[in-house]
Parts: structure tokens; C-alpha cells; sequence
């Protein structure tokens, strides 16, 4: 007599195939036509980003994420899965949101919110047993979505001082001679400066998510997955390093025309493949320790083409995906409410260019932004000037951006975030109160920076002037233009810089005087041109009375 044996209670029993359900690639379409309109602005602009070289690799990302969940519907089909109501819980906060983004015109917060919305999505159609079963598709999608820029400067600085001095020690290990000073590596007779676009993050970027791809099809244990994922930033900061060295030398030798141009360029694509190798060595020496052949530790599989049905199949009540999808239609009312929405700006203000070029004892001469720069920016309004004192040779630069409306994209730009893209350091950052050079005498809040670029330094003062309030902080400014636009209509304010160089020898005490005299002078004359809190307001687009 012969028994079968009872199925590993681990083993989920098979379900049945479910049938292509059209009711379920309708519920799909729809979900998908309501998310674009929805967070159309952010997802528009997520895409723009991805032409930027850091951000390349984002349009493989969703395929990526696709094949991710494709790989999986076998195994979901073998999941018992049904609807749950508590991933419309996802839908609502993904929804808030996208609201608090588009009001406070951070397009990241859009970004993510649309992950989030998407997430409750699947969680409310497959539950949450299929969520745990598509879950790294899911995450991955994570990765098409750039890092706000200041995040992303400040991480670029953190990575040029770490590939600097890792670099400099290379190249003193091989018995070169040379001097680092910040991110300036001197070699004597030339120098090599450390920029923004040989910071390592167009490895980074790229290494992270194919590091957690990698880690998804290795055969290993947890820990081995982790470390192969966190690898990517460490062999990303050894291989820039490298690759910083390796270009000291050549200039050493060669001259500077080995830091630039086409073999600088694929020196780049050299070092990357190169990271590539050492994340496919360090899975091939889990595999070694472990006594297997590096084809037993990779899980890559070609679903068939009719697995997709697994994905769209009944999967008993959809009333919560009916909830989901009541939720995601008033998602677009509110969308479209928010669109045509009249914003209001006040009205008397002044514009820029009759901004006074006299004074005190200063003169000044207005100056114009280029075409690509406005574009960039998307201004409403501006300053560009410089000035003098009488007798004073060294000049100060006095700018000023107004906005009518921060939102949809349009905001003022942070100079601790800008100034690293225009590859300045920033070797002092602070903040200082002025006394008596606020409105009515009160003390002025700024931030204050002392910037270098090579051997040029420059003393950089500015404020943000926010429909009456005087802000230092960019986080404060994103939450005060959310606040007054949900409860006065407005998003309108300004951002105030000051600019000016420190001579060699020049005490910087000296500077400072100097640029606190002129914003004593210039302060009370921006009350003219810079909306305050108790003007009047009028329809936004209408001209200045």
C-alpha cells in the first residue's frame, strides 16, 4: 500500500489559471488613464529629468520594473490572492499627496506620491499576500525617480571632497607629488579641479538600482543580497577615485588635455564598466565560498507571454478596486480643480528694471540674464546689477528674482544649491542677523557663504522675501508657499542675493561691512518692487497698477 505524500504546509497550493478577465483590463486602463492625468506635471517633469547624464538609465527603469513583475506571475498565480480594502489607505495618502505637492511645488513630493498611489493600487486589487509576491517590481520603480536637486548637490559635494581625497592618496601611494585644497588637486606645475560631473553620481545613480537588480536574481542568503546592493556606493567612490588618479598621472605627464575631451569621456564609460565587473565579482566570490558555479547563483527566467494574464485574472470581489477607482476619479476632479484654479497676486508692485541704480555712495549698472538662464529659472520678474562705490574698484553683484506664481514648476532657486552646479565650494555656510537693516529697523536674518572656486573667493549674503515674511530656510519657504496657497490663494516671493569678491589679502571682516552697508541701503527699496503681506491682490496675470 502506497501513500502520497501531505504538501509542504511552505508550499502555497496551486490555483487555478484565471482567465483573461475583461472586466480586470478595463479596471487597468482606467487606473492607468487616472493616474496619468492625475500626476501628469510630475511624471512630465520626472521624464525631462532623465535626460540629464545622472538620470539616463531612467527610461529602463519601468522596463526593468516590468519584467520584475512578469518574472512573478507564476508564482502569484500560485498565491491565493483577493482584493483588500486596506490598500486604499495608500490611495488616500498617495492622493494628499499629490496635493501637497502640486501646492507646494515640490514635483518630487508629486513623484512619489504617484508611487505611493500605485502601490495601494496593486495592494487593493491582489491583497497583500500578491503585494509580498511583487514586491521587488514594485520597489524598484523607486529608482526612476531623481533626487530633489538640493539633496542631490549637497550629495555631489559630499562625493567630490570623498573622491578628492581618495584620489590625491592614490596618486601619493605611486610617489607623485601633490597638494589637495578642497577639491583643488594641485600637481605643481598643473592643477585639476574635482567638478560636479566627475563626482561619481553618474556611476552612482545607474550602479544603485542595477545593484539591486543584480542582488534580486542572485541565489544567496539575505546578508550576501544586502551587501551586494550597498556595495554600489563604495565601489562607485573606489572606481571615481581611481579614475581621478588615473587622470593625475596622465595630466602629470601629458598635460591638461588629458582631463578633458573624448578620452576623458571614455575614461568614464571605462570606469563603469569597470564597477559593473567588480559588483559581478563579488557575487562570483559568494559563489566561490560557497563551492558553486557562478551560472547556479543567477535566477534569470523568460516568463512566457500568456503568464501577463496572471496579473489582470479575477480574483473574487472588486469592490474595493471599484472604491479605488471612485477615489482616483475625484484624484482628477481635484486635479483639474487645482489647474483652474484663479491664483491671485498683489497688485502696485514696481517693476525691477526701475529698481534705483543710486545708492548712498554707491552706483550701479543693470546687467541682462540670457535666454537659456530665464528659461531655466522661469521668472516673472528680475534684477541683475552691479555696483560700485565711489574710489572702490571691486564691484558688487546685486540680484533679485520675483515670482508672481511658485507653483507648477516655477520657484525661486536656493544659491546653496545653485552655486555647486556652477562649480563653486561652499567653504563657509551660516547664518547672520543684521541689525536695524530689516523692515521698519527690525534685525534681518541671512544666510551668509563664503564661496571658492580655484583661487577666486566671493562673499554671498541672501534672504528669501515670501509675501511679507523674511526667510532663511528653503524647507520653510516649500511649506509657507503651501500654506498661503491653501488658505490666501498665493504663492507669490522673491529671493534676494548679494555677491561680492574677496580681493586677495582682503580681510574678510572687511567684506562683510561692505556688503552689510549696501543691504542697509538697498532693503527698505524692496518693498516697492517685492509684494509684502498686506497689499492688495488682484487676478494673477493682471499688470501692475
Amino acid at each position: 500500500m502506497t501513500t502520497n505524500p501531505a504538501p509542504s504546509p511552505a508550499t502555497p497550493a496551486a490555483v487555478p489559471a484565471p482567465p483573461w478577465s475583461r472586466a480586470g483590463l478595463a479596471l487597468l486602463v482606467a487606473c492607468a488613464l487616472a493616474l496619468a492625468v492625475i500626476f501628469r506635471d510630475g511624471l512630465w517633469l520626472m521624464v525631462q529629468w532623465w535626460q540629464e547624464p545622472e538620470y539616463q538609465h531612467g527610461y529602463l527603469i519601468p522596463l526593468v520594473s516590468l519584467y520584475l513583475l512578469w518574472a512573478r506571475a507564476e508564482q502569484l498565480r500560485a498565491t491565493p490572492t483577493a482584493p483588500s480594502a486596506a490598500g486604499l489607505v495608500l490611495v488616500v495618502l498617495g492622493l494628499a499627496g499629490f496635493v501637497l505637492g502640486e501646492l507646494s511645488a515640490i514635483y518630487t513630493v508629486i513623484q512619489y506620491a504617484f508611487l505611493l498611489t500605485l502601490w495601494g493600487l496593486v495592494w487593493t486589487a491582489v491583497g497583500w499576500r500578491g503585494v509580498r509576491v511583487l514586491w521587488p517590481g514594485l520597489v524598484y520603480l523607486v529608482f526612476m525617480i531623481p533626487l530633489p536637486r538640493f539633496f542631490q548637490w549637497n550629495l555631489s559635494n559630499l562625493f567630490q571632497l570623498w573622491s578628492s581625497e581618495i584620489g590625491t592618496t592614490f596618486l601619493r601611494a605611486i610617489g607623485i607629488s601633490v597638494y589637495l585644497e578642497g577639491n583643488v588637486i594641485d600637481l605643481g606645475v598643473y592643477q585639476l579641479q574635482v567638478v560636479e560631473a566627475c563626482s561619481g553620481l553618474r556611476y552612482l545613480f545607474p550602479l544603485v538600482s542595477f545593484s539591486f537588480f543584480c542582488a534580486y536574481i542572485f541565489r544567496g542568503r539575505l546578508w550576501q543580497k544586502a551587501v551586494i546592493f550597498l556595495s554600489a556606493v563604495p565601489i562607485t567612490i573606489f572606481m571615481n577615485s581611481f579614475r581621478i588618479a588615473v587622470t593625475g598621472v596622465l595630466v602629470n605627464r601629458y598635460g591638461t588635455g588629458q582631463a578633458e575631451g573624448f578620452l576623458h569621456y571614455f575614461e568614464g564609460w571605462i570606469i563603469f564598466v569597470a564597477c559593473i565587473a567588480l559588483l559581478f565579482l563579488e557575487m562570483g566570490a559568494f559563489a566561490l565560498i560557497e563551492k558553486r558555479r557562478l551560472a547556479e547563483v543567477f535566477e534569470v527566467e523568460i516568463p512566457g507571454l500568456g503568464d501577463f494574464r496572471y496579473l489582470v485574472g479575477e480574483r473574487g470581489a472588486r469592490a474595493p478596486v471599484y472604491v479605488a477607482l471612485g477615489l482616483l476619479v475625484a484624484g482628477m476632479a481635484g486635479s483639474l480643480a487645482i489647474q483652474v484654479r484663479e491664483e491671485v497676486v498683489p497688485q502696485g508692485r514696481a517693476a525691477l528694471s526701475s529698481f534705483p541704480l543710486v545708492l548712498g555712495t554707491w552706483r550701479g549698472q543693470d546687467g541682462v540674464l540670457g535666454s537659456d538662464v530665464l528659461g531655466e529659472l522661469k521668472l516673472t520678474d528680475y534684477l541683475v546689477a552691479t555696483y560700485r562705490q565711489q574710489g572702490d574698484p571691486v564691484p558688487l553683484d546685486f540680484y533679485v528674482a520675483y515670482y508672481d506664481s511658485q507653483r507648477k514648476g516655477a520657484s525661486v532657486h536656493s544659491p546653496k544649491a545653485c552655486l555647486p552646479g556652477g562649480g563653486w565650494q561652499i567653504e563657509e555656510f551660516g547664518t547672520r542677523s543684521l541689525a536695524d537693516a530689516g523692515p521698519g529697523g527690525a534685525p534681518l536674518q541671512v544666510n551668509r557663504a563664503l564661496i571658492t572656486k580655484g583661487d577666486t573667493r566671493a562673499l554671498v549674503y541672501y534672504w528669501f522675501m515670501q509675501r511679507g515674511r523674511y526667510l532663511t530656510s528653503e524647507y520653510l519657504v516649500k511649506w509657507f508657499i503651501f500654506w498661503d496657497s491653501l488658505w490666501h490663494n498665493r504663492t507669490d516671493g522673491a529671493m534676494v542675493r548679494v555677491t561680492v569678491p574677496v580681493t586677495g589679502g582682503e580681510d574678510i571682516a572687511a567684506a562683510d561691512r561692505r556688503v552689510e552697508a549696501f543691504i542697509r541701503l538697498a532693503e527698505p527699496k524692496l518693498y516697492y518692487f517685492i509684494p509684502q503681506k498686506s497689499l492688495v491682490a488682484g487676478p494673477a496675470g493682471s499688470p501692475a497698477q
